[in-house]
């Protein structure tokens, strides 16, 4: 067809369908930036095509089943090239932000760039392909106006981005009404004369608006920040003035104010802040900002903390890329999400499944696909394990494609390729996937850090929903419409307590169905106490030394009466001042003995004994064994006042496991032979040798002599490979599978048994975590406790205990107990709340890191300091 015969055909076909072109508003989303079946952006090859229609974006290979699927026939057509910038250009770039936010006017930049983009836009017309150059005079009104909406509205995922990051301070519900002591001092207004009131330093002070006390801010997670004065003087006062002014941010137009009211505990808005200040004789009017605010420290920590330093520091790591080596950017604080990924993506069921059948799920996506775990799951497959991160081609020159030098030798191809484009080639942004599967969560939907243990267990229960309701999109047979079993499989194991009451002495199995063995760490087990006794006898000297003003020594200083005893004592020291802490090192036998080992039960509610509480003794076993094996080392911990706190210890985790030894007891066949050949009933007999451990048929007699009128005497043990019973309500099942000495601790803290037993059940079966969940959930505890009931009864939660397969299966796998470490997650910082997750991983024989965008052979993996560690079974090795 010739040129001008084609843009003809071109323009009737556009006007044919011009109806179907959709203008977006301001409540509208746009998906503009990245492909909904791939991370192809306007830069790879291809570009990207934006329908007019329902304003999802598709890269060049998806563009066509779009239309296959949908009908539509009108789409942008981006393709963009990088050109680099000059260096005053790049200059430019590097203003700093002034609001917590990403992107956007004034809003925090990720890394400036060093190009900039050009962009060519075309209008398609499918399934011809034909393109029509734009701008264009001759469009129909209506796809004009479609096209403006679309290049005008910010993209979907930047929307999500800032509304994580943005923060919304709340007008503090104690400003109105707050109440100032009589002005018994005046704050002076030279910056240089402001000091803590009870420690004297200079810096991070805040000034209570209603004492007029100048105090020290709480110190950081890294230890930086100050020395908490300013919250102690508030609960000296008696927890009366809670509202604090950070001095050195107040400006005419406002300043960083922060509420310590338990109810708030966070930066809040004081509309009546210069009448507040004024009181203390600080006018508003004339001030200027000499600190940084939280919003610029919270920018700053962001751009500066460098995480390579949290692990294998100084290493010389080599960068490893391509399929199963890409690595995922971090979000801000995504890191907990991207090492769990890294470890989900090395199971071969999860690339099985969302990956070999990503051309059916696609095929069959629905209309809001940008809402479909299925599909964004196997995108996010496609790039990690196919290495399709949509990234531009390099050119020879090591340029992406398209791209072009600069001039006069200010920006070097080169300089693009090495620290630009390389990150982006072999790692992909999981924006869009982090905000479907947080979406609704209260923490996961945030940009705070978060606990990776529990995003696991939220990313297991999310995929479970997702793929009962998938049906056949995930199944091998496309004739089929049965869902495969959820993936969750792999890591479920039933657990089972035998429970002895001490009055009664009769025996209980309460079961659950759980995906973690969380292991509490016995530091009294440590095997180097004497290095730990030599090491704290060193530190004691060096803190006396400091404390007596020998300071100097302490440092390798020798200034002052050389050969004098001081001087004696300070190079006595000096050799270790700067030695690295010595640890606890805890065998991992040790903290698997502690878990297996009977503890005591005060207030056990005895079945037995129609509920009376009493004394009983528990020993923890595993019934059944999963395919792979994830084991949390419980370094973090809530203290007595309710503070968050961190096991400062090394674990020896080994590299295969076997713990075959802590298998749930079966009985010896040829026990209940002898005993059913006596005639006593079969289960009573079975149930006699497991009592007995299996003794021997004399001692296994005795018992049955002793309990043939137990009520649950003629009931079958549970078996491992079926369900639980699904005739005990949600609530009933839940009190029966938590600890009761557990759950009695809780309901000294004014919970409710059901209440106590919802937050194990939600929480590992972790006291600490299981009451931290409680507070919490305060504001909404009834609807969280049904959440989690209800998960447990429709068994669609990893840790149900009643999770009775809607296909009829066995709700857990079992094979051999033998184990190898394939991978384990990392945590550095003082609580899972804040600090940085990196992921190990054994690949091919050789451990890697995965730290976010950077994938390199490790070196040195530190598995004695793992916070989640996988294990896969030896039988199921691939």
């Amino acid at each position: 067809m010739e040129d001008d015969a084609m843009d003809f055909a071109t323009l009737q076909a556009i006007h044919e369908c011009a109806g179907s072109a959709r203008v977006p508003t301001h409540t509208d989303q746009v998906f503009k930036d990245e492909c909904m079946f791939s991370y192809d952006t306007p830069l790879s090859k291809g570009g990207l095509y934006i329908s007019l229609n329902n304003w999802q974006a598709f890269g060049k290979e998806y563009v066509t089943l779009d239309h296959t699927r949908t009908g539509n026939r009108l789409y942008l057509h981006e393709t963009w090239r990088k050109v680099p910038l000059t260096q005053e250009q790049q200059e430019s770039q590097e203003a700093k932000p002034e609001r917590m936010a990403l992107g956007g006017g004034g809003g925090f930049q990720i890394g400036a760039p060093k190009y900039k983009i050009e962009e060519e836009r075309a209008l398609v017309v499918l399934p011809e392909l034909w393109s029509l150059p734009l701008p264009n005079a001759a469009l129909p009104e209506q796809v004009f106006a479609s096209i403006a909406g679309i290049l005008a509205m910010d993209s979907a995922s930047l929307q999500d981005e800032v509304t994580d990051w943005e923060e919304e301070r709340r007008i503090s519900k104690y400003a109105a009404g707050l109440e100032q002591q009589p002005a018994h001092r005046l704050i002076p207004s030279n910056p240089a004369e402001w000091r803590c009131d009870e420690t004297g330093v200079t810096e991070n002070l805040w000034l209570n608006l209603g004492t007029g006390h100048i105090g020290s801010g709480r110190q950081n997670w890294d230890g930086s920040g100050g020395n908490g004065a300013a919250m102690r003087h508030f609960e000296a006062t008696g927890s009366k003035y809670p509202l604090v002014v950070k001095l050195g941010t107040i400006t005419p137009t406002g300043a960083d104010v922060f509420s310590y009211a338990p109810d708030e505990s966070d930066m809040v808005t004081d509309p009546k802040l210069a009448e507040h200040l004024q009181h203390w004789g600080i006018n508003m009017v004339g001030m200027q900002k000499t600190e940084k605010t939280m919003t610029e420290l919270q920018i700053d920590l962001n751009i500066s903390f460098e995480f390579d330093r949290i692990t294998e520091k100084g290493a010389q790591l080599h960068p490893v890329s391509g399929p199963g080596y890409v690595g995922l950017k971090n979000l801000g604080n995504s890191c907990y999400l991207n090492s769990v990924l890294q470890l989900l993506w090395t199971v071969p069921t999860v690339a099985e499944r969302y990956v070999h059948n990503a051309a059916r799920i696609f095929a069959t996506a629905p209309p809001a696909s940008q809402s479909d775990f299925c599909t964004q799951m196997s995108k996010l497959g496609m790039a990690m394990v196919m290495g399709r991160t949509g990234a531009p081609p390099v050119t020879a020159a090591g340029l992406p494609h398209g791209s072009e030098a600069g001039e006069n030798g200010h920006t070097t191809p080169m300089d693009i390729q090495e620290e630009d484009t390389a990150t982006d080639e072999n790692a992909v942004k999981p924006q869009r996937f982090k905000s479907l599967v947080g979406r609704g969560h209260p923490e996961f939907s945030s940009a705070r850090q978060q606990d990776a243990e529990e995003f696991f267990q939220h990313m297991l229960e999310v995929m479970t929903r997702a793929e009962r309701a998938a049906g056949a999109r995930l199944g091998s047979d496309a004739s089929s419409e049965a869902s495969p079993e959820p993936t969750a499989r792999a890591f479920q194991w039933q657990l089972e307590d035998r429970i002895h009451c001490s009055q009664s002495g009769c025996f209980s199995y309460p079961t659950a169905v759980t995906s973690t063995l969380s292991l509490n760490i016995p530091v009294d087990s440590a095997t180097n106490k004497a290095e730990l006794s030599a090491f704290k006898e060193r530190e004691t000297k060096r803190a006396r030394l400091k404390e007596s003003g020998a300071s100097a020594y302490i440092s390798g200083g020798l200034e002052g009466a050389s050969g004098s005893a001081a001087s004696q004592a300070g190079q006595a020291v000096t050799r270790d001042s700067g030695e690295d802490p010595v640890l606890p090192r805890v065998p991992f036998e040790a903290c698997l003995s502690q878990w297996a080992a009977d503890t005591s039960m005060e207030g056990y509610a005895s079945a037995a004994l129609g509920g009376q509480r009493t004394r009983a003794t528990k020993h923890s076993r595993l019934r059944t064994f999963p395919e792979y094996l994830i084991v949390q080392l419980m370094r973090y911990y809530v203290a007595k006042d309710w503070t968050p706190k961190k096991l400062e210890v090394l674990v020896d985790v080994p590299d295969q496991l076997d713990l075959e030894h802590l298998r749930a007891l079966q009985p010896d066949d040829s026990i209940v032979a002898q005993l059913v050949s006596m005639g006593f009933d079969e289960n009573g007999s079975r149930r006699a040798a497991v009592a007995t451990q299996n003794a021997g048929a004399e001692a296994a007699m005795e018992w049955v002599l002793s309990h043939m009128e137990d009520a649950d005497f003629n009931d079958p043990l549970p078996d491992p490979s079926s369900a639980p019973p699904a005739s005990a309500s949600a609530a009933g099942a839940a009190s029966a599978a938590a600890n009761p000495e557990s759950v009695a601790m809780l309901t000294s803290m004014g919970f409710s048994d059901t209440q106590a037993a919802a937050a194990l059940q939600a929480c590992s079966s972790s006291l600490d975590r299981a009451a931290d969940w409680l507070f919490s959930h305060a504001d909404d505890l009834d609807d969280a406790v049904a959440g989690v009931l209800s998960q447990r009864q429709a068994s669609s939660g990893p840790s149900s205990s009643t999770p009775a397969s809607s296909s009829g299966g066995p709700p857990c796998k079992d094979g051999p107990g033998k184990y190898e470490l394939v991978g384990f997650v990392s945590h550095m910082g003082s609580n899972t709340a804040c600090g940085h997750y990196v992921a190990h991983i054994k690949k091919d024989g050789r451990w890697v890191i995965y730290n976010d965008d950077k994938v390199a052979l490790s070196e040195h993996p530190p598995r004695d300091l793992g916070y989640i560690y996988m294990f896969r079974r030896l039988s199921s090795r691939t």
